[in-house]
This record gives structure tokens, C-alpha cells and sequence, in this order.
């Protein structure tokens, strides 16, 4: 079920827009590959991403679906899946003035769902700020309150979650640097580390450069850093690796 509610997420916000009830929105696919990463069924992963953003009259989305695949003859098994929905409503657009304090620009109710094969499940909710920051295009800081939904997953406990972009003009193209950080902290420690995931993007846009003008922000190429120290909440597992990308916009 959880994977059609992605599905239909990643196909909305057409229908949305038809209502003028959307601002802005993208969808997207990225193409992954890398090596050395821990806790899989093989060190050396390619993972295709669906993805869909956007702004719309009382709020924003993002939700994305990985399905990964492992390179290697000894694997049981050769891929698996993983993806999130998240929204949040918007105090600034629900009552119609700025809702904010010295460089916060909005709070938003956030709610985010974690859905994945395995004891992954997970329904976040907490408190969503934007941040006016110099020489970013935005920075976002969500706190949740992570509550598990399979009854194996042990992740209860608080996530604090930075969202970012900044644009770098490059001639005629555009540099972007763009991520997220995963803090998840007081769970259970006991069986449940206290884990931190920093998953930055560096991207060039190289289809404005070799297919011209008209398909600027379409096509991007580069590399994805992914630190995460505790991973699965696994103490001592540090996984430290980089992915070659390939990212187009329709």
C-alpha cells in the first residue's frame, strides 16, 4: 500500500497543478552508482531515484523511491526498495501573513513516512522551520518525533533533519549543492544507536551547456557523498563512500 501512496505522489502534481493549486512542482529520475557500501548484500550498489518536489497553496512535498541494485554473483537477493513522502503545511500560507522570528521565514507542520522492505517503516511528525541563510536558495529545518510502524523497527525516538541548496553560476550552466542530514538521537540505545547521515549532492548542469538553452535545470551530472556514522542505528558501522550521477528533470 505504502508503495502505491509513492506512485500516486509521484504523479500528483500534474493533476494538482490543473486545480491552481500548485505554485511550482518537478519530477525527476537519477541514475546512481557506488561502491563500498555497508550493511548490503553487496558492497557495490546502482540505484535508479524517483523523485517529486513542489509548493503548493497551503504548503510543500517531497517524496522519493530508491530501488537499488546489488552488483555481485554471490547475492541472495538483487535489489530492494525504499522510499519516503513528505509534506508540510505552512502556518505563513494557512493564515495568510509571515509566521516567523529573525532569519525563520515560515513554520510548517511536518509529517514525513518512511516505507522500505524490512523493519523500516516509520511516521515522523514534528515542526518544520525556512531559514533565510546568505548565498543559499533555501535551507530547511525539520524536528520530528519518529514513532516505528513494523513491529520490529527499533528507531523510536527524535530526528533532526537540514534540507539545503546553493547555486553557483557557471557561464552559461549552473553548479548545485544540495542534501540533507539525518540526526536520529534518544532511541533506545540499548539496541538503537544514536546515528547521523550526511547524503550531499554536487551537480553540474550539463544540459544547458550541450543541449542548449531551452533544456537549462534538465540535465545534471555528478557525485553524491554519503557519510553515515552508526548506520541503521548499527553501532560502529561508518559507512564513507560516493556515488557517479546522473540526474534529468521533465
Amino acid at each position: 500500500m505504502n508503495k502505491k501512496l509513492l506512485c500516486l505522489a509521484l504523479l500528483m502534481s500534474p493533476t494538482a497543478m490543473a486545480d491552481n493549486m500548485v505554485n511550482w512542482w518537478d519530477v525527476s529520475v537519477t541514475a546512481l552508482y557506488g561502491e563500498n557500501y555497508d550493511l548490503a548484500p553487496s558492497e557495490k550498489q546502482t540505484t535508479l531515484t524517483f523523485e517529486t518536489a513542489g509548493d503548493w497553496k497551503y504548503g510543500d512535498w517531497f517524496a522519493f523511491q530508491d530501488v537499488t541494485y546489488f552488483n555481485g554473483s554471490n547475492v541472495s537477493k538483487d535489489n530492494t526498495t525504499y522510499g519516503e513522502i513528505s509534506t508540510r503545511f505552512s502556518a505563513g500560507k494557512i493564515l495568510g501573513k509571515t509566521v516567523g522570528f529573525g532569519p525563520v521565514t515560515d513554520l510548517s507542520l511536518a509529517l514525513t513516512l518512511e516505507e522500505g522492505e524490512g523493519p523500516v517503516k516509520a511516521f515522523l511528525y514534528g515542526v518544520g522551520m525556512d531559514i533565510k541563510i546568505p548565498y543559499f536558495s533555501y535551507f530547511q529545518l525539520n524536528t520530528y518525533r519518529r514513532h516505528a510502524i513494523s513491529s520490529d523497527n527499533i528507531s523510536d525516538g527524535w530526528q533532526i533533519t537540514p534540507a539545503f541548496r546553493m547555486d553557483f553560476p557557471v557561464g552559461n550552466s549552473n553548479i548545485v549543492f544540495d542534501g540533507f542530514i539525518d540526526w536520529v538521537f534518544v532511541a533506545d540505545e540499548a539496541v538503537y544507536e544514536t546515528n547521523f547521515h550526511f547524503n550531499p549532492q554536487l551537480k553540474y548542469d550539463l544540459g544547458a551547456v550541450v543541449l542548449g538553452e531551452h533544456q537549462k535545470n534538465k540535465l545534471f551530472v555528478g557525485i553524491e557523498y554519503d557519510y553515515w556514522k552508526n548506520k541503521y542505528g548499527v553501532d560502529g558501522i561508518v559507512q564513507n563512500t560516493y556515488s557517479v550521477i546522473a540526474k534529468y528533470h521533465f
